[in-house]
């Protein structure tokens, strides 16, 4: 196991103490990967101030053997599971990560363990997962590195009468050629009219002339993913159309330019929207700027009016302003950056400006 992957279970423990626990179960797949450097699907990770053991099954056996010997592993079997192992090692107080738990795990916990003695470890995990180091920026990189590669081909592919599905599915084919391990999210590409819908979902309709194209997509490397989203017209662009998109391009724009550390979530977060508010459409951009990305799509720390964090070096954000205009259509632009102390690091080279497919 590599060092740096090794001492993050140190970390962890070392914040037993804050938390009031002695051990720390893990049921969430990032954070397990985070811990060991493996997948972390159909395993649980159980750390104490003194050993850490991966409790899984017989498929994967062979799969987390890679671990020893910094984790102990424990193969549940017939008679045999994981409840079993937790009342041979009977930890006084045992941290959860709660969002992650459901209530039926949590039921059979508390016939292993006393109801005051499991205690929520919420934000442990992703605290230690907020600052990334150099292999992980630099997996983020050759995610986002796939997405651009993706998004310089679909240019040449796009036409009137490809259906939005087609769009998406070209995206991914590509991706994927271009070495994605899988996809960050299910990608969006919505068009005219299903443009201004900020999460929509591709349909069967055709891209037609006088329509805007979002496409949202992001793939995963090594573990890792990345986001990106452009947007583009086909055929023409109204004078409405231009103008909204010069405003989102205008405050993505500014928000680049702006964000570094020590800069505080909500004020990042303002940046753009003050843009876009004063250009008349503050009621339209109705989500946060942006989010962290890493081993999830969407982790902390979040740009937004509700975020809680100060901005560090290292962090990995999206910024993404957006205009959604019912009914008509919407523009989203976002790139991929690392939080420095002087700026940003923009992770996502493809081009900006408008681009109206001929």
């Amino acid at each position: 196991m590599e060092e740096r992957i090794k001492e993050r279970s140190g970390r962890a423990v070392a914040q037993f103490e804050k938390y009031g626990i002695q051990a720390l179960l893990l049921t969430k797949a990032a954070d397990i990967q985070y811990m060991t450097g493996i997948p972390g699907e159909d395993c649980l990770v159980l750390l104490t101030a003194d050993k850490r053991y991966i409790i899984t099954d017989f498929r994967y056996e062979e799969a987390v053997s890679v671990l020893r010997p910094d984790f102990e592993i424990i193969i549940a079997k017939p008679g045999y599971g994981w409840l079993d192992f937790l009342r041979e090692v009977n930890p006084e107080t045992l941290g959860v990560q709660e969002e992650h738990l459901t209530l039926s795990t949590y039921n059979q916990l508390c016939r292993v363990l006393p109801m005051e003695h499991i205690i929520s470890a919420g934000g442990l995990t992703e605290s230690l997962r907020l600052i990334k180091d150099e292999q992980e920026i630099w997996q983020i990189k050759q995610a986002e590195a796939i997405g651009d590669k993706a998004f310089e081909h679909i240019l040449g592919f796009l036409r009137p009468g490809l259906s939005e599905k087609q769009v998406a599915l070209e995206l991914e084919h590509q991706m994927k050629l271009n070495g994605a391990d899988g996809f960050s999210f299910s990608t969006i590409a919505v068009s005219g009219v299903n443009s201004s819908k900020p999460h929509g979902i591709p349909s069967e309709k055709l891209l037609e002339d006088g329509d805007f194209l979002t496409m949202d997509f992001g793939c995963v490397y090594g573990g890792y993913c990345s986001d990106m989203t452009r947007t583009v017209a086909i055929g023409h662009a109204s004078e409405e159309m231009v103008k909204v998109y010069n405003t989102v391009l205008e405050a993505q724009l500014y928000a680049c330019a702006n964000l570094k550390a020590g800069l505080h979530v909500k004020e990042g977060d303002a940046l753009a929207r003050k843009i876009i508010r004063d250009a008349g459409f503050g009621d339209c951009f109705g989500h946060g700027l942006g989010h962290g990305v890493g081993l999830e799509i969407h982790e902390d720390p979040f740009l937004s009016f509700r975020g809680s964090h100060v901005l560090e070096e290292n962090m990995i954000v999206s910024i993404e302003p957006g205009i959604y205009l019912p009914g008509q259509f919407g523009v989203r632009i976002e790139d991929l950056a690392v939080i420095t102390s002087e700026g940003i690091q923009n992770l996502t080279h493809s081009p900006k400006e408008l681009i109206i497919i001929k």
